[in-house]
Protein backbone atom coordinates (compact mmCIF):
# COMPACT_ATOMS: atom_id res chain seq x y z
CA UNK A 1 0.00 0.00 0.00
CA UNK A 2 1.26 3.56 -1.03
CA UNK A 3 2.38 4.99 2.54
CA UNK A 4 1.21 8.37 2.25
CA UNK A 5 -2.53 7.08 1.14
CA UNK A 6 -2.44 4.89 4.31
CA UNK A 7 -1.21 7.82 6.36
CA UNK A 8 -4.29 9.92 5.20
CA UNK A 9 -6.86 6.84 5.59
CA UNK A 10 -5.38 6.56 9.61
CA UNK A 11 -5.69 10.04 9.89
CA UNK A 12 -9.80 9.70 8.97
CA UNK A 13 -10.56 6.33 10.27
CA UNK A 14 -13.17 6.50 12.37
CA UNK A 15 -13.84 10.08 12.63
CA UNK A 16 -17.22 11.67 11.18
CA UNK A 17 -16.66 15.69 11.36
CA UNK A 18 -13.95 18.49 11.55
CA UNK A 19 -13.84 18.71 15.95
CA UNK A 20 -13.40 14.91 15.79
CA UNK A 21 -10.84 14.58 13.35
CA UNK A 22 -8.52 17.52 15.48
CA UNK A 23 -9.19 15.33 18.83
CA UNK A 24 -7.65 12.60 16.89
CA UNK A 25 -4.84 14.39 15.53
CA UNK A 26 -4.08 15.59 18.66
CA UNK A 27 -3.96 12.01 20.24
CA UNK A 28 -0.33 9.73 19.77
CA UNK A 29 -0.94 7.36 17.66
CA UNK A 30 -0.17 4.08 19.43
CA UNK A 31 0.42 0.76 17.44
CA UNK A 32 -0.61 -3.02 19.14
CA UNK A 33 0.84 -6.33 18.28
CA UNK A 34 -0.23 -9.53 19.08
CA UNK A 35 -1.92 -12.63 17.49
CA UNK A 36 -3.82 -15.00 19.37
CA UNK A 37 -7.23 -14.85 21.52
CA UNK A 38 -5.79 -13.61 24.77
CA UNK A 39 -4.41 -10.66 23.01
CA UNK A 40 -7.83 -9.54 22.19
CA UNK A 41 -8.12 -8.69 25.55
CA UNK A 42 -5.28 -6.52 25.32
CA UNK A 43 -6.70 -5.35 22.07
CA UNK A 44 -10.16 -4.61 23.86
CA UNK A 45 -8.78 -2.67 26.89
CA UNK A 46 -7.30 -0.47 24.31
CA UNK A 47 -9.82 0.21 22.02
CA UNK A 48 -12.39 1.17 24.84
CA UNK A 49 -9.29 3.35 26.75
CA UNK A 50 -9.01 5.24 23.20
CA UNK A 51 -12.41 6.42 22.84
CA UNK A 52 -12.65 8.05 26.47
CA UNK A 53 -12.85 11.91 26.31
CA UNK A 54 -9.37 12.68 27.86
CA UNK A 55 -7.81 9.78 25.84
CA UNK A 56 -4.17 10.55 25.02
CA UNK A 57 -3.88 7.65 22.14
CA UNK A 58 -5.37 6.63 19.49
CA UNK A 59 -4.63 3.02 18.17
CA UNK A 60 -2.92 4.07 14.30
CA UNK A 61 -2.60 0.17 13.48
CA UNK A 62 -2.32 -3.25 14.47
CA UNK A 63 0.31 -6.09 13.68
CA UNK A 64 -0.57 -9.96 13.47
CA UNK A 65 0.60 -12.68 12.03
CA UNK A 66 -0.49 -14.18 8.76
CA UNK A 67 -3.91 -16.00 8.07
CA UNK A 68 -3.32 -19.42 8.69
CA UNK A 69 -5.35 -22.58 8.45
CA UNK A 70 -7.65 -23.55 11.58
CA UNK A 71 -10.77 -25.42 12.20
CA UNK A 72 -8.68 -28.62 11.72
CA UNK A 73 -7.03 -27.01 8.71
CA UNK A 74 -10.12 -26.51 6.50
CA UNK A 75 -10.59 -22.97 6.59
CA UNK A 76 -7.37 -20.20 6.10
CA UNK A 77 -8.57 -17.77 8.48
CA UNK A 78 -7.11 -14.27 10.09
CA UNK A 79 -5.57 -14.39 13.20
CA UNK A 80 -8.25 -13.79 16.57
CA UNK A 81 -6.39 -10.47 16.94
CA UNK A 82 -7.61 -9.60 13.27
CA UNK A 83 -10.90 -10.98 13.39
CA UNK A 84 -11.32 -9.10 16.70
CA UNK A 85 -10.35 -6.16 15.30
CA UNK A 86 -12.59 -6.38 12.06
CA UNK A 87 -15.34 -7.10 14.41
CA UNK A 88 -15.02 -4.17 15.90
CA UNK A 89 -14.60 -1.97 12.65
CA UNK A 90 -11.08 -1.41 11.93
CA UNK A 91 -10.03 -0.20 8.88
CA UNK A 92 -8.73 -4.07 7.32
CA UNK A 93 -6.25 -1.72 5.31
CA UNK A 94 -4.27 -0.73 9.05
CA UNK A 95 -4.27 -4.06 10.04
CA UNK A 96 -0.31 -5.15 8.81
CA UNK A 97 0.37 -9.37 8.69
CA UNK A 98 4.14 -9.94 7.51
CA UNK A 99 5.63 -12.92 7.74
CA UNK A 100 8.77 -11.28 9.61
CA UNK A 101 8.55 -8.04 11.30
CA UNK A 102 11.84 -7.14 9.31
CA UNK A 103 10.14 -6.98 5.96
CA UNK A 104 11.35 -3.42 3.94
CA UNK A 105 7.71 -2.40 3.08
CA UNK A 106 6.43 -3.34 6.41
CA UNK A 107 8.55 -1.43 7.93
CA UNK A 108 8.30 1.62 5.64
CA UNK A 109 4.42 1.14 6.12
CA UNK A 110 5.00 1.37 10.22
CA UNK A 111 7.07 4.81 9.87
CA UNK A 112 4.69 6.26 7.47
CA UNK A 113 1.98 5.74 10.30
CA UNK A 114 4.91 7.91 13.07
CA UNK A 115 3.90 5.60 16.11
CA UNK A 116 4.56 7.38 19.64
CA UNK A 117 4.83 3.92 21.24
CA UNK A 118 4.10 0.17 20.00
CA UNK A 119 2.62 -2.50 22.65
CA UNK A 120 3.23 -6.15 22.06
CA UNK A 121 1.06 -8.97 23.33
CA UNK A 122 1.50 -12.71 22.19
CA UNK A 123 2.79 -11.38 18.95
CA UNK A 124 4.98 -14.17 18.12
CA UNK A 125 7.39 -12.66 15.86
CA UNK A 126 11.08 -11.51 16.94
CA UNK A 127 11.32 -7.79 16.50
CA UNK A 128 14.49 -6.45 14.95
CA UNK A 129 16.47 -3.77 15.84
CA UNK A 130 15.00 -1.65 13.06
CA UNK A 131 11.64 -2.05 14.08
CA UNK A 132 12.24 -1.31 17.52
CA UNK A 133 13.84 2.00 16.71
CA UNK A 134 10.84 3.57 15.72
CA UNK A 135 8.57 4.36 17.99
CA UNK A 136 10.51 7.35 19.95
CA UNK A 137 8.44 6.12 23.26
CA UNK A 138 9.74 2.23 22.52
CA UNK A 139 8.02 -1.06 22.64
CA UNK A 140 6.10 -1.80 25.66
CA UNK A 141 5.12 -6.06 26.22
CA UNK A 142 2.82 -7.56 28.22
CA UNK A 143 4.86 -10.89 29.65
CA UNK A 144 2.82 -13.25 32.00
CA UNK A 145 5.33 -14.00 34.35
CA UNK A 146 7.37 -11.85 37.22
CA UNK A 147 10.30 -11.19 35.25
CA UNK A 148 12.99 -11.69 34.96
CA UNK A 149 10.97 -15.60 36.25
CA UNK A 150 10.21 -17.49 32.89
CA UNK A 151 11.50 -15.61 29.80
CA UNK A 152 10.50 -17.01 27.01
CA UNK A 153 7.97 -17.84 24.59
CA UNK A 154 6.12 -20.79 27.21
CA UNK A 155 6.07 -18.53 30.65
CA UNK A 156 2.56 -20.04 32.05
CA UNK A 157 3.19 -23.26 31.00
CA UNK A 158 6.64 -23.89 32.33
CA UNK A 159 5.61 -22.41 35.66
CA UNK A 160 2.87 -24.77 35.91
CA UNK A 161 4.43 -27.21 34.83
CA UNK A 162 6.97 -26.33 37.96
CA UNK A 163 4.10 -26.20 40.50
CA UNK A 164 5.07 -22.63 41.35
CA UNK A 165 2.46 -20.60 43.90
CA UNK A 166 2.78 -17.41 42.56
CA UNK A 167 3.06 -16.00 39.52
CA UNK A 168 2.04 -12.64 37.78
CA UNK A 169 2.10 -10.44 35.02
CA UNK A 170 4.92 -8.06 33.94
CA UNK A 171 5.21 -4.44 32.07
CA UNK A 172 8.41 -4.00 30.33
CA UNK A 173 10.38 -2.61 27.61
CA UNK A 174 11.37 -4.53 24.69
CA UNK A 175 15.01 -4.72 24.02
CA UNK A 176 16.91 -7.41 21.84
CA UNK A 177 17.68 -9.72 24.73
CA UNK A 178 15.01 -12.04 24.99
CA UNK A 179 12.06 -10.55 27.58
CA UNK A 180 15.38 -8.53 29.51
CA UNK A 181 14.42 -4.96 29.27
CA UNK A 182 13.51 -2.69 32.19
CA UNK A 183 10.07 -3.53 34.08
CA UNK A 184 7.69 -0.94 34.06
CA UNK A 185 5.25 -2.64 36.77
CA UNK A 186 3.85 -6.32 37.55
CA UNK A 187 1.29 -7.59 39.35
CA UNK A 188 1.18 -10.54 41.36
CA UNK A 189 -1.25 -13.39 42.36
CA UNK A 190 -1.21 -16.56 44.01
CA UNK A 191 -1.46 -19.94 41.70
CA UNK A 192 -4.75 -22.46 42.69
CA UNK A 193 -3.24 -25.55 42.41
CA UNK A 194 -5.93 -27.18 40.12
CA UNK A 195 -6.10 -24.25 37.31
CA UNK A 196 -4.89 -25.13 33.84
CA UNK A 197 -2.65 -23.50 31.35
CA UNK A 198 -5.49 -22.05 29.07
CA UNK A 199 -7.56 -20.20 31.98
CA UNK A 200 -4.32 -18.68 34.05
CA UNK A 201 -3.12 -17.47 30.26
CA UNK A 202 -6.62 -15.51 30.26
CA UNK A 203 -6.57 -14.48 33.64
CA UNK A 204 -3.11 -13.07 33.54
CA UNK A 205 -3.29 -10.97 30.40
CA UNK A 206 -7.04 -9.74 31.49
CA UNK A 207 -4.91 -8.18 34.57
CA UNK A 208 -1.94 -7.10 32.37
CA UNK A 209 -4.78 -5.34 30.51
CA UNK A 210 -5.79 -3.24 33.44
CA UNK A 211 -1.90 -2.70 34.67
CA UNK A 212 -1.17 -1.63 31.08
CA UNK A 213 -3.75 0.58 30.90
CA UNK A 214 -2.84 2.35 34.17
CA UNK A 215 0.73 2.54 33.39
CA UNK A 216 -0.07 4.32 30.06
CA UNK A 217 -0.26 8.00 31.33
CA UNK A 218 3.40 7.62 32.53
CA UNK A 219 4.41 5.51 29.47
CA UNK A 220 3.50 8.07 27.43
CA UNK A 221 4.56 11.56 28.99
CA UNK A 222 8.49 9.58 29.30
CA UNK A 223 8.25 8.91 33.10
CA UNK A 224 7.71 5.29 32.78
CA UNK A 225 11.24 5.31 31.13
CA UNK A 226 13.20 6.67 34.36
CA UNK A 227 10.96 4.69 36.51
CA UNK A 228 11.37 1.59 34.55
CA UNK A 229 13.88 -0.95 37.13
CA UNK A 230 16.39 -3.02 35.06
CA UNK A 231 16.16 -7.08 35.60
CA UNK A 232 18.45 -8.93 37.57
CA UNK A 233 19.65 -10.92 34.78
CA UNK A 234 21.23 -13.46 37.63
CA UNK A 235 18.09 -14.29 38.99
CA UNK A 236 16.80 -15.33 35.21
CA UNK A 237 14.92 -18.52 34.09
CA UNK A 238 14.06 -19.32 31.07
CA UNK A 239 10.65 -20.58 29.60
CA UNK A 240 11.42 -22.70 26.44
CA UNK A 241 8.68 -23.33 23.60
CA UNK A 242 6.21 -26.61 24.40
CA UNK A 243 7.41 -29.49 22.20
CA UNK A 244 4.83 -32.62 20.77
CA UNK A 245 6.91 -34.87 22.63
CA UNK A 246 7.36 -33.55 25.48
CA UNK A 247 3.02 -34.41 25.83
CA UNK A 248 3.94 -38.29 27.15
CA UNK A 249 3.20 -38.82 30.36
CA UNK A 250 5.48 -41.78 32.36
CA UNK A 251 4.26 -42.73 35.73
CA UNK A 252 8.16 -43.59 36.52
CA UNK A 253 7.26 -40.05 38.23
CA UNK A 254 5.98 -38.88 40.88
CA UNK A 255 1.76 -37.98 41.00
CA UNK A 256 2.47 -34.17 41.53
CA UNK A 257 5.12 -33.89 38.63
CA UNK A 258 2.55 -35.43 36.06
CA UNK A 259 -0.21 -33.32 37.81
CA UNK A 260 1.46 -30.14 37.19
CA UNK A 261 1.89 -31.36 33.49
CA UNK A 262 -1.22 -32.13 32.86
CA UNK A 263 -2.29 -28.36 34.03
CA UNK A 264 0.56 -27.09 32.14
CA UNK A 265 0.13 -28.60 29.09
CA UNK A 266 -4.15 -28.65 28.70
CA UNK A 267 -5.16 -26.80 25.58
CA UNK A 268 -1.94 -27.76 23.55
CA UNK A 269 -0.37 -30.19 22.78
CA UNK A 270 -1.87 -31.91 25.60
CA UNK A 271 -0.52 -34.94 27.74
CA UNK A 272 -0.97 -38.58 26.31
CA UNK A 273 -0.65 -41.47 28.19
CA UNK A 274 -0.31 -45.62 27.20
CA UNK A 275 -1.96 -48.56 29.04
CA UNK A 276 -2.87 -51.89 27.86
CA UNK A 277 -6.15 -53.51 28.66
CA UNK A 278 -7.35 -57.01 29.11
CA UNK A 279 -9.85 -58.84 27.64
CA UNK A 280 -9.97 -61.43 31.15
CA UNK A 281 -11.81 -64.04 28.73
CA UNK A 282 -9.61 -64.51 26.13
CA UNK A 283 -6.38 -62.49 27.55
CA UNK A 284 -5.97 -60.27 24.64
CA UNK A 285 -4.15 -57.00 25.03
CA UNK A 286 -5.06 -53.93 23.78
CA UNK A 287 -3.05 -50.49 23.60
CA UNK A 288 -4.62 -47.83 23.93
CA UNK A 289 -3.31 -43.79 23.51
CA UNK A 290 -5.72 -41.91 25.85
CA UNK A 291 -5.17 -37.83 25.99
CA UNK A 292 -5.13 -36.99 29.82
CA UNK A 293 -7.69 -34.02 30.54
CA UNK A 294 -8.24 -33.52 34.03
CA UNK A 295 -6.07 -34.60 37.29
CA UNK A 296 -5.66 -34.58 40.89
CA UNK A 297 -3.26 -36.12 43.17
CA UNK A 298 -4.53 -38.74 45.41
CA UNK A 299 -4.84 -37.39 49.08
CA UNK A 300 -3.79 -40.54 50.69
CA UNK A 301 -1.83 -43.39 49.67
CA UNK A 302 -3.99 -46.83 49.86
CA UNK A 303 -5.00 -47.09 46.11
CA UNK A 304 -3.62 -50.30 45.23
CA UNK A 305 -4.50 -52.88 42.58
CA UNK A 306 -3.36 -56.61 42.32
CA UNK A 307 0.04 -55.38 40.65
CA UNK A 308 2.04 -52.12 41.01
CA UNK A 309 0.87 -51.53 37.01
CA UNK A 310 -2.82 -52.32 37.57
CA UNK A 311 -5.49 -48.78 37.22
CA UNK A 312 -7.71 -48.93 39.26
CA UNK A 313 -11.14 -46.92 39.45
CA UNK A 314 -11.71 -45.03 42.74
CA UNK A 315 -14.78 -43.31 43.24
CA UNK A 316 -15.00 -40.73 40.33
CA UNK A 317 -11.43 -41.42 38.99
CA UNK A 318 -9.11 -43.52 37.46
CA UNK A 319 -6.20 -44.32 39.90
CA UNK A 320 -2.93 -44.60 38.03
CA UNK A 321 0.42 -45.85 40.77
CA UNK A 322 3.22 -43.48 40.35
CA UNK A 323 6.69 -43.08 41.92
CA UNK A 324 7.06 -42.25 46.06
CA UNK A 325 3.99 -44.89 46.58
CA UNK A 326 1.96 -41.62 45.10
CA UNK A 327 -1.07 -42.15 42.73
CA UNK A 328 -2.63 -39.57 39.91
CA UNK A 329 -5.91 -39.43 39.88
CA UNK A 330 -7.55 -39.17 36.17
CA UNK A 331 -10.93 -37.22 36.20
CA UNK A 332 -11.54 -37.28 32.02
CA UNK A 333 -9.82 -38.32 29.18
CA UNK A 334 -10.30 -38.63 25.40
CA UNK A 335 -9.74 -41.34 23.17
CA UNK A 336 -8.24 -40.24 19.82
CA UNK A 337 -11.04 -38.80 17.55
CA UNK A 338 -13.41 -38.54 20.31
CA UNK A 339 -15.01 -36.28 22.30
CA UNK A 340 -13.57 -36.15 26.24
CA UNK A 341 -15.43 -38.22 29.08
CA UNK A 342 -15.28 -38.76 32.50
CA UNK A 343 -13.32 -41.93 33.91
CA UNK A 344 -16.49 -43.27 35.25
CA UNK A 345 -17.76 -43.54 31.35
CA UNK A 346 -14.14 -45.18 30.59
CA UNK A 347 -14.33 -47.37 33.32
CA UNK A 348 -17.86 -49.09 32.35
CA UNK A 349 -17.14 -49.10 29.03
CA UNK A 350 -14.52 -51.74 29.39
CA UNK A 351 -17.42 -53.92 30.53
CA UNK A 352 -14.88 -55.35 33.20
CA UNK A 353 -11.34 -55.91 31.16
CA UNK A 354 -8.48 -55.09 33.02
CA UNK A 355 -6.17 -51.82 32.74
CA UNK A 356 -2.60 -51.55 33.48
CA UNK A 357 -0.42 -48.80 32.80
CA UNK A 358 2.72 -48.54 30.38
Amino acid sequence: MNSSLMLRRFCCFNTSSSSSLNSCSKKKPLVFLGSPQVSTTVLDALFNASTAPDSLFQVAAIVTQPPSRRDRGKKVMPSPVAEYALDRGFSSDLIFTPEKAGEDMFLSNLKALQPELCITAAYGNILPRKFLNIPPLGTVNIHPSLLPLYRGAAPVQRALQDGVKETGVSLAFTVRALDAGPVIACERLEVDDQIKAPDLLEFLFSKGSELLIHELPSILDGSAKVKAKPQDDSKATLAPKITPEESWLYFDKEALVLHNKVRAFAGWPGTRAKVVVIDNKNGHHNILELKIITTRVCSHNNVQGNEVDDVTFVKDALAFPCAGCTTLEVLEVQLPGKKVISAAAFWNGLRGQKVKKL
